[in-house]
């Protein structure tokens, strides 16, 4: 059964200063695990979203409860996402870099929503000690299979971990996934050493892509339930006692047919065995602009 939340403060900065954004157009019987999907194509089907007008938070009201987002993760199965990981491994790598000038000889590292794996295989090749948080049951099983990871099965507000224990947690498209980004932020900050170091990324919805895309924008789909601008993830950190270090945009890697096959009117292109063949091994790196990467410090 769903759950909903009705919001009457913004969920970032607890002002109810909220006003009316964008009517939605996603028909609520329709949630299922299938519309959460990390490779989920139709474009466009959002939740109503409202924006604060204090701090310039965006966010789903209504929208699915905790309790009933976990539940449709945990029943996510979706290998095209896996299909992809080499083109997702070259996206994680500079993360990684970056992380080695703040933390040369490693430490423990975290990450939440870890997916199958992918970006946790190669922070321990790096020699990081590494843990991760994820609920969907075919994920854990991939990660457990493939690259011998033992993932905690659950979503981030249920798992138990130890206090002032990590450098590193990362939320690497996480965040626009929940409800409550301020009280997720903040349990990364009680599992943080001070000093510590959080990564988020998470989609820019001023950014120019965004502004040109409009109501196609590929990240307007039923799992985002959380929009992020600049003042607003600002506002996020500093509630939650961090301080950024740096900031930029991130970019993605996918093979041609990844990027191809989210048309539907190509389909009968792509659908064709040696056209699939010849476009998977072709990656294309795309440096749209329309997400943030901040490396933010857990303040003393």
């Amino acid at each position: 059964m769903v759950e909903w939340l009705n919001f009457e403060n913004c969920p970032v900065c607890s002002r109810r200063n909220i006003v009316l954004f964008k009517k939605g157009n996603f028909p609520p019987h329709n949630l299922g695990p299938e519309a959460v999907k990390i490779t989920d194509s139709s474009y466009g089907r959002l939740w109503s979203l409202f924006l604060c007008q204090d701090c310039g938070h965006i966010f789903a009201n209504p929208c699915p409860s905790p309790s009933t987002v976990a539940q449709l993760y945990r029943q996510i199965n979706d290998p095209a996402y896996e299909e992809e990981a080499v083109g997702r491994a070259q996206n994680f790598k500079p993360i990684l870099n970056q992380l080695d000038r703040y933390f040369p000889q490693k430490g423990k590292l975290l990450d939440i929503g870890a997916a199958t794996g992918i970006f946790l295989a190669l922070a321990r090749e790096k020699g990081w000690e590494v843990s991760g948080i994820e609920p969907s049951v075919w994920a854990v099983g991939v990660a457990a299979k493939k690259y011998n990871l033992d993932l905690i099965p659950a979503s981030f507000e249920e798992a138990k971990l130890p206090a002032n224990y990590f450098q590193v947690v990362t939320m690497i498209d996480f965040i626009e996934h929940i409800p409550h980004p301020l009280e997720a932020v903040r349990k990364a900050a009680h599992l943080l050493e001070p000093l510590g170091v959080l990564v988020i990324v998470t989609p820019n919805i001023k950014s120019l892509a965004a502004r040109v895309a409009g109501a196609k924008w590929w990240h307007f789909r039923p799992a985002h339930l959380a929009f992020f601008t600049a003042s607003s993830l600002q506002k996020l950190l500093a509630e939650a006692g961090f301080q950024t270090k740096k900031s930029s945009s991130y970019s993605w890697t996918f093979s041609l047919f990844y990027l191809i096959s989210r048309f539907r009117f190509l389909r009968p292109i792509w659908n064709q065995p040696k056209v699939a063949l010849l476009t998977k091994k072709v990656r294309v790196k795309l440096a749209l602009g329309d997400s943030f990467l901040i490396y933010a410090q857990k303040k003393e």
